[in-house]
């Protein structure tokens, strides 16, 4: 099942081949609207609540539509409606640094193989920060460039949402508590944030559109730990990786986060970049300056990918 917020009131709806159904109005036609309204909320994060009772009713919904013809209100011609992020309002953890060939990179190579890279990972401990976004960007969104940055970066990433409320999870329950997998970009400032402190507000991870996300949420279809994702910078390939390469698998991580901390139903966390961003493969200039070349500019257009999940792309505007 293929989940995506639709429309102007952002309603919930489920990808069909090329038709997007309207999930409520569709198990209204086939019951009544009052038990549409209990059983099928049209806000995702009440329908993720719902837990399976309302997956359950939404495959209903989904095979009853599908004997439906496209009429503009229970059924749409997917290009007829704009889709919007599928995020449930919640919060956002993302993991970093990850991914071997990624850290390597950010820490600027050298003679090290990838066992080691990892080893040392490891060794160090778990880290990441949280994004708090008013609006996460959609599909085809345009992201502002923030003025304060000459150096704006882009990170390709899967991402779980969180489908049962938990606290002190082990990593081995991991399966119990994922709704469905989508694809994340964690827009990054680049620039010298100054002194390093061992806590901060994480300035260069928030800002205005500082996360997009989608096309869709697959629930039920995918493996969190087998998820391919390719980050294209106006077409040309930068990144191309699969979440078994994550250092920290996702069990691992809500695992650590989950300490002393609730998880609810919305939440999500997303598994951190693999190499390929503009950071990782610029090498520093002799005034310590990294070159701007593969950093990105107004009129850029990213595109994250998977065969598994579909296209999330954005185009980088003025601010």
């Amino acid at each position: 099942m293929r989940i995506v917020i639709f429309g102007p009131r952002q309603r919930i709806g489920a990808l069909l081949d090329d038709r997007v159904v309207d999930l409520n109005r569709a198990f209204a036609r086939a019951h009544d609207q009052a038990t549409a309204d209990t059983r099928l909320p049209t806000r995702l994060e009440e329908f993720i609540a719902q837990g399976t009772a309302a997956l359950d009713d939404a495959r209903s919904a989904i095979e009853y539509a599908s004997n439906l013809e496209t009429d503009g209100i229970a059924v749409h011609a997917v290009g007829d409606v704009k889709l919007h992020a599928p995020w449930p309002g919640r919060r956002i953890a993302c993991a970093g640094g990850n991914f071997a060939q990624h850290l390597a990179g950010m820490e600027g190579g050298g003679n090290v193989t990838l066992e080691d890279v990892t080893r040392r990972a490891r060794e160090r401990g778990q880290w990441g920060f949280w994004k708090v976004p008013d609006v996460v960007a959609g599909p085809d969104d345009v992201v502002p460039a923030p003025r304060r940055t000459k150096y704006l970066d882009y990170e390709g990433e899967a991402a779980i949402i969180l489908g049962k409320r938990g606290k002190n999870i082990p990593g081995e329950r991991i399966d119990d508590y994922v709704w469905g997998v989508t694809l994340l970009n964690d827009w990054s400032i680049r620039d010298g944030t100054g002194p390093v402190r061992p806590m901060s507000y994480n300035m260069p991870k928030n800002f205005d559109m500082s996360t997009s996300m989608g096309p869709c949420i697959v629930v039920g279809e995918l493996s969190h730990r087998d998820l391919s994702v390719e980050t294209r910078v106006n077409g040309v390939l930068r990144q191309s990786f699969n979440t078994e390469e994550m250092i920290w698998p996702f069990g691992e991580i809500l695992e650590f986060l989950s300490e002393d901390f609730t998880f609810i139903p919305g939440d999500v966390i997303s598994g951190g970049t693999n190499a390929g961003t503009a950071q990782d493969k610029s090498e520093r200039l002799p005034d310590g300056t990294r070159s701007r070349d593969l950093f990105l500019k107004v009129g850029d257009v990213v595109e994250v990918s998977s065969p598994q999940i579909g296209l999330l792309r954005n185009r980088i505007v003025e601010s």
